[in-house]
């Protein structure tokens, strides 16, 4: 009696541990599927000929064979990168993105104005993609004490 008493336990204790394998395996697969928005400021010339300020959101299609705890954007040809550094108090006066860019910052704040005089921060932790190629443009300034430090990543054309 005491050992079909013991095999009983040993199944049921086996079974939960089971259980609970599955049912955190499925939990980590919802959370992958349940992830906050990738958001991203679009900065663009607008038809009226000013710069505008957007939030968009990035995709991360399903990756075929991918593990569902694991995402990528799609792949984005692109041209050349590099990485600037500007001193606290710079300013460049209004003009145009030279190219289809990310700005990944690193480092540091800066201030962005556009048209109408709305003002956008631009800070780590946040992607930007600089595409106001016409039009008046946009100033942009280093504020604080601190050297702003950034990833340029140019699109291809």
């Amino acid at each position: 009696m005491k050992s079909l008493m013991s095999r009983l336990v040993l199944a049921a204790v086996a079974s939960l541990v089971i259980f609970a394998w599955f049912a955190h395996r499925g939990e980590s697969i919802v959370m992958a599927e349940d992830h906050a928005p990738v958001m991203a400021t679009r900065i663009y010339s607008g038809a009226d000929g000013f710069t505008h300020v957007e939030q968009v959101e990035v995709r991360f299609p399903a990756v075929p064979g991918g593990s569902p705890a694991a995402a990528q954007s799609e792949n984005l040809r692109v041209s050349n990168s590099y990485v600037a550094r500007l001193a606290p108090g710079f300013f460049e006066d209004w003009h145009n993105a030279d190219a289809r860019r990310y700005v990944v910052p690193i480092s540091g704040r800066a201030e962005i104005e556009v048209g109408g005089g709305q003002k956008v921060m631009v800070e780590p932790g946040h992607i930007y993609i600089a595409e106001d190629l016409t039009g008046k443009g946009h100033t942009f300034r280093v504020v604080g004490k601190e050297d702003w430090v950034a990833l340029f990543v140019n699109f291809a054309k």
